[in-house]
């Protein structure tokens, strides 16, 4: 192993968008305690000092590996597709109306009801553009396609969050 080796590599799975979530978790449970800094305590400071390096650098690749989004992310940034999220924020027409909308349907929202169902369109899409970045990046090898689908699922993500704070104000 080295540091520089892909998280993928450093896990030994495949550098797909669909990953083994169990297997994520073993692995990473294997490869910490292959790496823990108390292992390393009869060799020294020094050791122990790689040792946490390691151990930093295989949780960053954890978090990295098991979150889809970032995953998807990482990917696309491995092939040559970087998000840019900061700058660049173009969506297709007919996804800007939707926002508008859930938007309008969330200033709108009085009650559990309306936050319930606004919550369960948003994690349908959220499952629809999930399906897309695995076909997009797994079957088509698409990573620029694959980018505008990240963003847009950035979008999702943070709108969730929008309803859940709505739904503890509506709540107090």
């Amino acid at each position: 192993m080295n540091l520089t080796d892909t998280d993928f590599d450093l896990f030994a799975v495949p550098a797909t968008f669909a990953q083994d979530r169990a297997a994520l978790d073993a692995r990473w449970k294997e490869l910490q305690r292959e790496a823990h800094p108390d292992r390393f305590a009869a060799q020294g400071t020094a050791a122990q000092r790689v040792a946490m390096q390691w151990s930093v650098r295989i949780n960053e690749a954890y978090q990295r590996l098991k979150d889809p989004v970032r995953r998807a992310t990482y990917l696309c940034e491995l092939n040559g597709a970087p998000i840019n999220a900061e700058n660049n924020t173009a969506m297709p027409p007919e996804f800007l109306m939707h926002q508008i909308e859930w938007r309008e349907e969330l200033e709108e929202a009085e009650d559990d009801a309306a936050i319930e169902k606004l919550r369960e369109e948003v994690e349908a899409g959220r499952a629809r553009a999930l399906s897309s970045l695995d076909w997009l990046i797994d079957e088509k090898g698409d990573y620029p396609g694959a980018a505008k689908q990240i963003r847009a699922l950035m979008f999702i993500e943070r709108f969730a969050h929008d309803i859940e704070m709505k739904s503890d104000q509506l709540g107090q």
